[in-house]
C-alpha cells in the first residue's frame, strides 16, 4: 500500500473556480469519496479531514468539560465554522464562503497533506509561513522540545 493511500502527503497548487469550488488533489481523491469535512484550522488555513478522522475530533471535543471556557470556546469556533461536502464527479468540493473569507482564499491556493488531514492555504500565506519557518525548522532538535523521530 502506497503512503498516499495511507496518509495526505505533498504539495498541491489546485485553483478555485469562480463558485469557490476546489480541484481536490488527484491523490487524495480516493480517501474522500465518501466525504469530506472542512474546518477553521490555525493560522488561518482551513483543515480537511475524511469523515471518520473528524468523527474521532468530535469524539475528544465531546470529552472537553464544557464549564471550562476555553474548552466552550474552542468547541464554539470548530463546529461553527465545520461544512460537509461530498466530492462531485470532477473530484471538486465547495468551500463555504465563510472559510473562504476566514483564509483568505482567492483563485490561487496551495494544498498540503498533513497526515490524517490536509490543510488548504492561500499560496502566497503559504509562502510566507513556509520562509518563516524554514530556519526554525532547520533548528529543530531532540533537545529543544521536539520528541525524537529517528
Amino acid at each position: 500500500m502506497s503512503l498516499d493511500a495511507k496518509h495526505f502527503i505533498g504539495t498541491h497548487t489546485p485553483k478555485l473556480d469562480e463558485k469557490g469550488r476546489l480541484f481536490l488533489p488527484a491523490k487524495f481523491r480516493p480517501r474522500l469519496v465518501d466525504g469530506v469535512v472542512l474546518m477553521k484550522g490555525q493560522e488561518r488555513c482551513i483543515f480537511g479531514w475524511t469523515p471518520e478522522a473528524y468523527e474521532g475530533i468530535a469524539n475528544r471535543m465531546r470529552e472537553l468539560p464544557f464549564t471550562h471556557r476555553d474548552s466552550r470556546n474552542f468547541v464554539r469556533m470548530v463546529t461553527a465554522g465545520t461544512y460537509e461536502d461530498v466530492p462531485d464527479k470532477q473530484g471538486r468540493v465547495l468551500i463555504p464562503a465563510q472559510l473562504r473569507e476566514w483564509a483568505s482564499l482567492d483563485r490561487d491556493v496551495t494544498v498540503i497533506g498533513v497526515m490524517d488531514r490536509f490543510e488548504i492555504w492561500d499560496s502566497q500565506r503559504w509562502t510566507e509561513f513556509v520562509s518563516e519557518q524554514e530556519e526554525p525548522f532547520a533548528d529543530l532538535s531532540d533537545e529543544g522540545g521536539m520528541p525524537p523521530l529517528f
